[in-house]
């Protein structure tokens, strides 16, 4: 990864802020987004049922051999980097909610501010090396699986947890890199394909690296 982006996502595997203050983010949701749907009861020809909407899917043919071949080697290369970054996006959300479990019965503020100062450390200490070795194209996939595990942006992150400015600072550098800290993950959209992916690797059918 280039030199200092890498630094961005370490701040996000420490899921804390420096200051120690007590913000929304405890309140959030650190865990995985549901995988329900609500059905609603519909009345059809005297017979009540249950019924979802679900959103349109278009197929595309394309039968030119090159075609895919190149798809297939997008997928593999894809399906490698998910499996190498997933781990540390399901890590934050353990990270996040470690942190805040821990503040919430931590009433003084040089107590708090300790404990996350430590906090830190540690985790930085463990997987800065790792975060470090990875590429641009990884680390924007993190970023979204980041958002897809925590239901928060990496920039909502850093801001709640770092303040205004951080999160400025950090977005800016991202934006250098071609990487945009506030973009969400659109498993419906255009990351239907990192979605199927991911969710192959929670059912156990294809392993991490």
């Amino acid at each position: 990864m280039k030199p200092k982006f890498y630094i961005c996502l370490g701040l996000l595997l420490t899921g804390v802020c420096a200051s120690g203050q007590e913000d929304s983010l405890i309140v959030l949701s650190d865990t995985s987004l549901p995988r329900v749907f609500v059905l609603n009861q519909v009345e059809r020809n005297g017979e009540v049922l249950p019924e979802v909407d679900i959103r349109e899917v278009v197929v595309v043919g394309n039968d030119r051999k090159s075609s895919r071949k190149a798809f297939y080697r997008r997928y593999d290369r894809l399906t490698y980097n998910i499996r190498k970054v997933y781990p540390y996006a399901v890590i934050v959300r353990e990270k996040l909610f470690e942190v805040n479990q821990d503040l919430s019965s931590i009433a003084d503020e040089k107590e708090r501010r300790q404990y996350l100062k430590d906090f830190e450390k540690s985790v930085f200490s463990e997987y800065e090396d790792d975060i470090r070795d990875m590429t641009i194209t990884q680390g924007r996939l993190l970023l979204k699986l980041i958002d897809r595990e925590t239901r928060n942006t990496s920039y909502d992150l850093i801001r709640e947890y770092r303040g205004s400015l951080s999160a400025a600072f950090w977005q800016g550098i991202a934006r250098i890199f071609g990487t945009n800290l506030k973009d969400h993950y659109d498993p419906f959209g255009e990351d239907a394909l990192i979605e199927i992916i991911v969710l192959e690797l929670e059912a156990g059918l294809i392993g991490t690296l």
